[in-house]
């Protein structure tokens, strides 16, 4: 009697996110991973012709009648990949399905396990405006931008987690393609795809060192609470990748989506200004969405960048509204058009280069943030100070060196002890009366300018009120206000108001 031996299978933690990775040609033993991390499924296959394009492979995971269908990926050498975020606990099945016998109809089971302490699962939307993650934990958007921090090399890239380690942001804009502009004109380690730079590319052919490369970062954002909002395309390119024509364009998406979708930080950003690119028409943005939409089983959260043109967010493939503009009043008037939330993720940014886009002072990027807030937005930060080796916070990532970042922790802080987010509505108005309340509980006044505000406090009992200085970070009680049509001179420029209850007791809420 012959006896079978099973292969062995290999459990690995791959960038400390419960990433299970079960190593097989056959049947496969049960691993575990925890829920919302990731199962990657690895298999050997062809090697010969051009797998990145003749081979085609799927599994179907399943758990209590519920079926994923994530499309794997080759990943070089013979080795294919397919990976899986489980959202439920349970003993999960699945079988591969593919045009090569190798790869086809390979079955298997995994245990899903509760999540770790940290892990709160993806982002998702809330409330039709808001961000919550998946467990039902809030989110609250604190973004900054490093387009191509990936790009720069091991130490660049580490100094820069670093400094994200003790910054208060918790999503990162970042380009999946190098990026050539003004004080960004190094070359990359890697590159996406096969060939020789600058422009001899075989769009057919991915370059796994490349993208493994990038995961790894994009894992190590995870470590660090961190969302990675991902750019697909941008104009600022040198190596042609933005003028690829349309089935490299679809396959790219197609390639990128397969291996990252899985990680429950990613969000997909189709452009970086994506009205400033010639090659690509409007129904190109179209088809990318549902491209997206299409092959991502996890239906991860979906936007685009504008330059002068906006896009039409009210189409049903977006999920949110991510903008370039510095119109802070106009955040409510956003929300109302297209009723979903609203990111200011580009806002101009704090420095001292000479565009216009890039010489806001700290004083100014801290007004975007509570302007933007209390008018029940998101606000995205970038910094481009000047530097002798080009080395701007907003291209590659480093260290920071403005004044802003330690002002956005405080309101970070401050609005993590307000109501809930969700619960805070915008009663200002369009033309720079900012106000977000919870009738009745809370309200929170800011102003840019000095000027004259009269709030509606309903009830009987009386209002405290304390006083927020935005810039030196300070909260002061002020005094009382009596229920009813309240009228105060706002007298400060960049200051807050805080109007609570005041009960029997004494209680009110604090920062």
């Amino acid at each position: 009697m012959v006896r079978r031996v099973l292969p062995v299978v290999i459990l690995m933690v791959i960038f400390s996110l419960g990433v299970a990775s079960a190593e097989s040609t056959q049947d496969l033993e049960i691993n575990m991973v925890e829920r919302w991390g990731v199962y990657e499924l690895t298999l050997a296959g062809p090697e010969t012709g051009n797998p990145f394009v003749d081979v085609e492979l799927t599994a179907e995971f399943a758990l209590n009648g519920r079926v994923f269908a994530p499309h794997g990926f080759y990943d070089g050498d013979g080795v294919y990949k397919i990976r899986f975020m489980p959202d439920a606990v349970g003993e999960w099945t699945y079988i591969t399905k593919s045009n090569h016998a190798d790869l086809d109809g390979k079955t298997g089971q995994f245990t899903c396990i509760a999540p770790s302490a940290d892990n709160h699962g993806p982002v998702r939307i809330h409330n039709d405006f808001y961000f919550q993650y998946a467990d039902g934990t809030p989110y609250h958007q604190f973004g900054t931008t490093c387009y191509a921090w990936a790009h720069q090399g091991v130490a660049m890239e580490e100094q820069t987690l670093k400094t994200l380690a003790n910054a208060p942001f918790n999503k990162l804009r970042m380009c999946i393609f190098p990026k050539d502009y003004v004080y960004n004109k190094n070359e990359p380690v890697y590159y996406p795809f096969a060939g020789t730079p600058l422009k001899n590319w075989d769009f057919t052919r991915f370059n796994p060192e490349f993208w493994r490369h990038f995961e790894q970062r994009v894992g190590d954002l995870l470590q660090l609470g961190i969302e990675a909002d991902l750019i697909l395309f941008h104009t600022y390119d040198r190596w042609d990748f933005e003028n690829m024509d349309a089935a490299s364009d679809d396959r790219y998406i197609r390639y990128a989506v397969a291996r990252l979708a899985a990680f429950r930080n990613v969000w997909w950003s189709l452009a970086n200004e994506y009205d400033f690119m010639p090659a690509k028409e409007e129904s190109d943005w179209d088809r990318f969405f549902q491209i997206i939409r299409d092959h991502d089983p996890y239906q991860r959260l979906r936007g685009i960048h504008n330059g002068r043109r906006w896009y039409d967010h009210s189409k049903p493939w977006v999920t949110h509204v991510s903008i370039q503009t510095s119109n802070m009043a106009h955040g409510i008037r956003y929300r109302s058009q297209y009723k979903k939330p609203v990111i200011y993720d580009e806002c101009r940014y704090e420095g001292d280069i000479p565009q216009g886009w890039g010489n806001i002072s700290a004083r100014q990027m801290v007004q975007h943030f509570w302007a933007g807030t209390v008018s029940g937005c998101y606000v995205g930060h970038g910094e481009t100070y000047k530097h002798p080796e080009d080395l701007l916070w907003w291209a590659k990532g480093g260290v920071l060196r403005g004044d802003s970042p330690k002002r956005i922790a405080f309101l970070k802080s401050f609005m993590a002890d307000a109501p809930a987010f969700d619960t805070l509505e915008p009663m200002g108005d369009d033309s720079g009366r900012y106000v977000l309340a919870k009738p009745g509980e809370y309200y929170l006044v800011y102003t840019t300018d000095p000027q004259t505000i009269t709030l509606e406090l309903p009830g009987n009992q009386s209002y405290k009120i304390d006083g927020v200085d935005t810039w030196n970070m300070e909260v002061v009680p002020i005094g009382t206000a009596q229920p009813g049509a309240y009228t105060f001179a706002a007298s400060y420029s960049d200051f807050a108001y805080r109007f609570t209850p005041l009960y029997s007791d004494s209680s009110s809420v604090s920062s």
